[in-house]
């Protein structure tokens, strides 16, 4: 962990670097790579301010606090730095557990579509007796392709269905 520590109307003393260091062991743990930390401890009126910015090798982490006390401002910038780095693993933790539930759901999806030559659906629906005309003015109004009736005339079951030009019909009826 490479830190700097720069003091702006304000000597940064060798206590405040041991203190500074010795508190940044805490964002440390989080990071398996090397960090390299910038820290500004400045002095405005009757306040202390310390200003922490945490810059790894994928993400930047910055907090500012000002109090009267200076360990108090550093206390609270590595409260702060923790918080938003154990948000940001979470979130990225919960981003690659999603990612690999949906890539386990869509190996068992492919896994499902192999399904051949079984018949998956059944429709269940009435037959009523009617004309073919009736029947083609009814699959007309229908969002179905096909309608199955009763042909009134001939007493035996017939298909009418939309032929592919979406304008004409065709008709199945049995010869016997």
């Amino acid at each position: 962990m490479k830190i700097k520590i720069t003091g702006k109307d304000l000597v940064a003393t060798d206590s405040i670097k041991e203190y500074v260091t010795k508190k940044l062991e805490r964002v440390q743990k989080y990071f398996d790579d090397e960090l390299d930390v910038v820290v500004t401890i400045k002095t405005e009126k009757s306040v202390q301010i310390a200003e922490i910015q945490v810059n790894c090798k994928y993400d930047s982490y910055r907090a500012v606090t000002e109090t009267k006390d200076l360990y108090a401002s550093i206390d609270k910038d590595i409260d702060i730095l923790e918080g938003q780095i154990r948000k940001t693993k979470a979130k990225k933790e919960k981003q690659i557990r999603q990612d690999s539930l949906k890539e386990m759901s869509m190996e068992m999806s492919k896994q499902t579509v192999e399904v051949e030559d079984e018949i998956i659906k059944t429709s269940y629906y009435e037959l009523k007796p009617m004309s073919p005309e009736d029947a083609k003015l009814e699959l007309k109004n229908s969002k179905n392709l096909f309608l199955t009736f009763v042909n009134i005339e001939t007493n035996k079951v017939n298909v009418i269905f939309k032929l592919k030009d979406t304008k004409n019909y065709g008709l199945i009826e049995p010869e016997a």
